[in-house]
């Protein structure tokens, strides 16, 4: 995700300077070079000698006659981006002011003054990121085209965002924005028809593929909706469905504003009319009456003729040529800009074989899901 990417990693005085290590260590998995700026304050709490090692370059920790910070975040700069983790009130304050007394800040200042893109993952007690000149401060800075990681509120405090969420913050503010401006709608996941208070029909998406392509739109600029029955993430506004239903209901409910939707997720082509008791269980036999349920795309396609709509077709049985036949029927029928073709024996892995189907060409991708996830997002942005 961040393959290329020069970081210069600013580390100022918050407890959660201690992540600093696994931080740099997920950046350059992630692929990126990493260079570490310091204060006193960070000093305090995690030795330079860590950070030299997560990231195997030497640590600035004063600014000296070879203006650092210059060669770091100037317009000549080696950095892409400056990322601020952890960034204390003190520093979000001092950002805003173009106060310059530490070496982050230094660094921070020439960077904005430089049009270096900015991330900023604050992390300090929640009366504090609560205070109305800290709000009123993250505004101002965000106005700047600043980005800022939202912080998890737990414990009375505002703890540095999780690396995951970090990483995602970094590859959006260094990644081109095709896709700036629109906003998506991503479903992903099972769907889950209620047979009794206790049981379920569903399948066995694991909604991975979904969430890639969610987060890969989101890097690319988008506003993305992601639709499914899982945790919140950080990178979409989530809506909470369970049943066919109610993701029909939820995407429809967005689609109004809506430029695209990725249909992703594996929906339920049957349901069954619940009992409103749990059924005994014992019997020798038991006969569920299922009624298939409403095609989203379908449904969505009559309500709104001019959406870019993007397709998942899965098979279990012939070749290729079987899965591009019946993706094109698919594509065909309900106007579709292109469909993404797999089968079921990569459903729940984190690698995939796909094809990516239009009508007159058929591409080929093998690799993770992720990759898989930012090469939908890409052939979207070539759609709208």
């Amino acid at each position: 995700m961040l393959s290329g990417v020069n970081v210069a990693l600013g580390v100022s005085g918050s407890i959660a300077a201690v992540k600093t290590v696994e931080l740099a260590h997920e950046l350059r998995r992630q692929g990126a070079s990493v260079r570490a700026v310091m204060t006193d304050s960070a000093r305090g709490i995690v030795h330079p000698w860590a950070v030299d090692f997560a990231t195997d370059e030497p640590v600035v920790t004063e600014i000296t006659g070879q203006v650092e910070h210059v060669e770091l975040c100037g317009r000549e700069g080696w950095a892409d981006v400056l990322l601020l983790a952890p960034a204390t009130a003190n520093t979000v304050g001092k950002l805003a002011a173009a106060v310059d007394d530490t070496p982050v800040t230094t660094c921070a200042t020439t960077a904005l003054g430089a049009d270096v893109p900015v991330v900023v993952a604050p992390a300090m007690h929640e009366p504090m990121y609560d205070h109305p000149g800290v709000v009123e401060t993250i505004t101002q800075v965000q106005s700047w085209g600043v980005e800022f990681v939202d912080p998890r509120i737990e414990e009375q405090k505002a703890k540095i965002a999780s690396e995951e969420a970090i990483v995602t913050g970094v590859a959006r503010a260094t990644t081109p924005d095709p896709l700036a401006g629109e906003h998506v709608i991503v479903t992903s996941g099972a769907t889950t028809e209620s047979v009794d208070p206790v049981r379920t029909l569903s399948n066995r998406a694991s909604g991975k593929t979904g969430r890639a392509v969610a987060r890969a739109c989101h890097v690319s600029g988008a506003d993305v909706t992601l639709v499914h029955h899982g945790d919140d993430v950080h990178y979409a506004d989530v809506a909470q469905v369970e049943s066919a239903a109610e993701m029909l209901d939820a995407v429809q409910s967005h689609a109004d504003s809506a430029d695209a939707l990725v249909s992703a997720a594996a929906i339920s082509d049957y349901t069954v009319d619940a009992a409103a008791e749990k059924i005994k269980s014992g019997a020798d036999r038991l006969t569920l009456e299922l009624t298939p349920t409403p095609k989203l795309i379908d449904t969505v396609r009559e309500a709104h003729p001019e959406l870019e709509i993007v397709g998942f077709k899965l098979e279990t049985e012939g070749g290729a040529e079987t899965l591009t036949e019946r993706a094109r029927e698919t594509m065909n029928r309900a106007g579709l800009s292109f469909v993404v073709g797999n089968r079921a024996d990569v459903m729940g892995e984190a690698s995939t074989e796909a094809l990516v189907i239009r009508p007159d060409h058929v591409d080929e991708y093998t690799g993770s899901k992720a990759g898989l996830g930012a090469r939908v997002a890409e052939e979207l942005a070539t759609e709208l």
